[in-house]
C-alpha cells in the first residue's frame, strides 16, 4: 500500500526558527508522523537568520528561480532542501532575500514591529510552495497549513489551481495555533496575493470588518480544520472572548473542526537525559532536583540556603493572554507568602517596567530574567517546585507538560489545554496532577497558589503528586495518531 504524502508547512520550525509554540510542534509532531508510515515533508520561508552552512542546506537545482506574481511585480522564489536534524524528515525552504533576508521573522527586532509587508510574505511563501509542487516530481496527496501563515494555500488550491492536475485534487489539513494572530491586512493587498477580487468583497471569505483576514480564508475553504486541545475547540466556538469575531465562521465548520491536544518532544524536555540542566534526575531519586532548585536559586542570585520554601516557575511571553494582569495585581500579596518566585520571559514593555519595580523592593525573593533564554528554561523546569500558568486563555500550552515530566506540579487556570491536561488533587485525589483555579481572578489565582504551598508542607502527599506526575505520557506519538485520522478524514472528502 502506497505511503500518504503529506506536506506539512509552518512559518517556524524548531531548531530553525522559534518565536512560539508552533516552532515546537512543527519541529517534533512530523517525526511522530514519520513513524507511522507517513511520507511527510516539511516547508517553512529560508529566513536570514538561518544558517545554510550549519544545517547543511542546498538549493534544488531545479528550483533556482520560480516567477511569482504579485501584481503588476514579480518576485523569484528559490528552493532548498536540507534535513530535520536528528530525523530521517527532509524540510524544503522558500528562499527570496526581499521577503525573507531580513532579520526577524514577523517583526522588526529594532522595532518590535510586525512587517507591513507581512500579507505580501507569506500570501509568497503559500503560493512558492504551490508552484514548486506543480513543476516536482513529489506530489502530496495533503498539505497540512499552520496559523494565518499559510491560510492562503486553501483558498490557492480551491480558486487558482481547482483545474491543475497536480493541485486540483490536494485536500487540506488547517491548524489552529493561536486563534487571536489572524493575519489582517488592507484590502487593498487582495490585488496583489493572485485571488479573485470578490473574496474581499463584504461578508465574503476573505473579508473581516474592512480587512482581509488570511486565517479566516483558511477556516472557510481548509477541508478539515483542527485546533491543539479539545477544550479550545470548543471555547472558540462559543463566545468573541475566545473566537475573536470568528466564532460564528467557526461555528459554521463545527463538522468539520476537532481538537488534538500538543505532544511533548520528549527527547528534549527529559530530565534524565537533559544536558541543559545542572543536575539529571528520575523518578524514586529526585536528590538532583533539589541540587537544581540550588543551582536554579544561585542563577537568579537568590538565597540558596532556603531549599525548604517553596519555589514557583514562570516562563512566558509577558503579555495580557499570559495572566500577567494576574500577577501584578496579586505580586504584593504573593510576595509575603512563604515562597519564592522566578520569572523568565520577554514581552509588553509595561509588563517589563513593572516587573522590574517589584523585583527591586523583594530581591531575596523574586528572580527576574527578561530575556528569551532555552537553557534558563530547563533549568526553571527541573529546578522549581510548582509552575503558574494563570492564563486568561491558552490553546494548548506546553510548559504545564514540560514541568510534569519534572516533578514541578503546575499551577493553572482551567481554560484550553490547560484545561484538558491538569486535573486538580483536591478534586480528584486519585488522579488529580496539580492544582486548578476557574474563574479569571487575582484571588482566585492565589487560593490556588495557597493550596499548592500547603500541599508542598505535606511531604507525603507531595511526594505521592511528583510521582503521579512525572509518570504523565503526553508524547507526540499518541497525539500523531488522532493527527494521522483527521489526514484520512480530509482524503475522503
Amino acid at each position: 500500500m502506497p505511503k500518504m504524502k503529506v506536506l506539512f508547512a509552518s512559518a517556524e520550525m524548531v531548531p530553525f526558527a522559534k518565536v512560539g509554540g508552533l516552532a515546537d510542534v512543527a519541529g517534533a509532531l512530523p517525526k511522530a508522523l514519520k513513524q507511522l508510515g507517513i511520507d511527510v515533508r516539511l516547508a517553512m520561508p529560508l529566513y536570514g537568520s538561518i544558517s545554510r552552512k550549519e544545517f547543511g542546506l542546498e538549493k534544488v537545482p531545479e528550483f533556482e528561480s520560480i516567477s511569482i506574481s504579485l501584481g503588476k511585480e514579480t518576485e523569484k522564489a528559490t528552493i532548498w532542501r536540507g534535513p530535520l536534524p536528528d530525523s530521517p524528515v527532509e524540510v524544503y525552504f522558500v528562499g527570496n532575500e526581499r521577503f525573507f533576508g531580513r532579520p526577524g521573522i514577523y517583526s522588526d527586532p529594532k522595532t518590535g514591529q510586525g512587517y507591513e509587508d507581512n500579507g505580501l510574505r507569506f500570501a509568497f511563501f503559500d503560493r512558492s510552495l504551490l508552484e514548486w509542487i506543480k513543476g516536482g516530481q513529489w506530489k502530496p496527496e495533503l498539505i497540512h497549513g499552520n496559523d494565518f501563515h499559510c491560510g492562503l494555500i486553501p483558498p490557492y488550491l480551491r480558486m487558482s489551481y481547482a483545474q491543475d492536475l497536480n493541485l486540483g485534487a490536494i485536500k487540506t489539513v488547517y491548524s489552529i495555533h493561536n486563534l487571536a494572530y489572524q493575519g489582517k491586512f488592507p484590502l487593498e493587498v487582495v490585488s496583489k496575493i493572485g485571488l479573485p477580487q470578490e473574496l474581499a468583497q463584504p461578508m465574503a471569505a476573505l473579508e473581516f470588518f474592512g480587512e482581509l483576514n488570511y486565517m479566516k480564508a483558511g477556516l472557510v475553504f481548509a477541508d478539515v480544520i483542527n485546533t491543539v486541545s479539545e477544550r479550545y475547540a470548543q471555547e472558540i466556538q462559543e463566545s468573541p472572548e475566545y473566537g475573536v469575531g470568528l466564532e460564528g465562521v467557526l461555528r459554521s465548520r463545527s463538522a468539520d473542526l476537532f481538537g488534538i491536544l500538543n505532544g511533548v518532544d520528549y527527547s528534549q524536555w527529559n530530565p534524565e537525559e537533559d544536558k541543559l540542566i545542572a543536575h539529571q534526575f528520575k523518578p524514586g531519586d529526585l536528590s538532583g532536583k533539589r541540587k537544581n532548585k540550588a543551582a536554579l536559586l544561585k542563577a537568579f542570585s537568590l538565597p540558596t540556603t532556603e531549599l525548604e520554601r517553596p519555589l514557583i516557575g514562570i516562563i512566558s511571553r509577558l503579555a495580557d493572554q499570559k495572566g500577567f494582569d494576574l500577577v501584578l495585581q496579586a505580586a504584593g500579596e504573593l510576595l509575603t507568602l512563604d515562597l519564592k518566585l522566578v520569572i523568565l520571559g520577554t514581552g509588553q514593555k509595561e509588563y517589563h517596567r513593572r516587573l522590574q519595580a517589584i523585583q527591586k523592593k523583594n530581591p531575596r525573593k523574586l528572580g527576574l530574567a527578561l530575556t528569551f533564554d532555552n537553557r534558563l528554561a530547563h533549568q526553571i523546569e527541573a529546578g522549581a517546585d510548582m509552575f503558574l500558568m494563570p492564563s486568561r486563555y491558552e490553546p494548548c500550552g506546553l510548559n504545564q507538560m514540560y514541568s510534569l515530566k519534572y516533578g514541578t506540579i503546575p499551577i493553572v487556570r482551567a481554560t484550553g489545554g490547560l484545561a484538558d491536561t491538569i486535573r486538580d488533587v483536591e478534586q480528584d485525589p486519585n488522579n488529580g496532577n496539580g492544582f486548578v483555579f476557574e474563574e479569571y481572578r487575582a484571588d482566585e489565582m492565589l487560593v490556588a497558589i495557597g493550596r499548592a504551598v500547603a500541599a508542598f508542607r505535606d511531604g507525603r502527599l507531595w511526594q505521592r503528586l511528583v510521582d503521579r506526575a512525572m509518570s504523565a505520557d503526553f508524547s507526540w506519538a499518541r497525539s500523531a495518531e488522532k493527527y494521522l485520522q483527521l489526514y484520512q478524514r480530509a482524503l475522503q472528502k
